[in-house]
């Protein structure tokens, strides 16, 4: 941890803050992240997909009342083969091993935002396969 400590340089008006930030636990950490989410209504993922949404977005919110087309892949489990269920993650996200550990440990989360039904299907399909729990909003 004190590599990270050195390469970022923290405004006094945060100080207190990420002081705070730094002494929750992962679990802490990761319910905190779900909270500011749903408070604001935004995600730690979106800015990855913004670039590729703003075409989707308006037509999604016209034909958003006939049928459902994009839905949110969440893991509600990662079941007993927690192992086989990273690997999956892993292929999934991009993400590092460590980052799609924590995915798993943060359960229930969303894996995937705005995902096509075939792609959301998928997805649910290889989580499951490896012993996850898994719905779709």
């Amino acid at each position: 941890m004190p590599e990270e400590k050195k390469s970022v340089e923290v405004p006094e008006k945060f100080k207190a803050l990420v002081e705070q930030i730094e002494k929750l636990s992962v679990v802490d950490l990761a319910e905190l992240v779900k909270v500011l989410e749903d408070k604001f209504g935004v995600s730690a993922a979106a800015p990855m997909m913004m670039g590729a949404m703003p075409a989707a977005a308006g037509a999604a919110g016209e034909a958003g009342a006939e049928e459902k087309s994009t839905f949110n892949v969440e893991l509600t489990s990662a079941g007993g083969s927690k192992i086989a269920v990273i690997k999956v993650l892993r292929e999934i996200t991009g993400k590092g091993l460590k980052e799609s550990k924590d995915l798993a440990d943060a359960a229930p989360k969303v894996v995937k935002e705005n995902a096509s039904k075939e792609e959301a299907e998928e997805l649910k399909k290889k989580l499951e396969e490896a012993g996850a729990s898994v719905t779709l909003k």
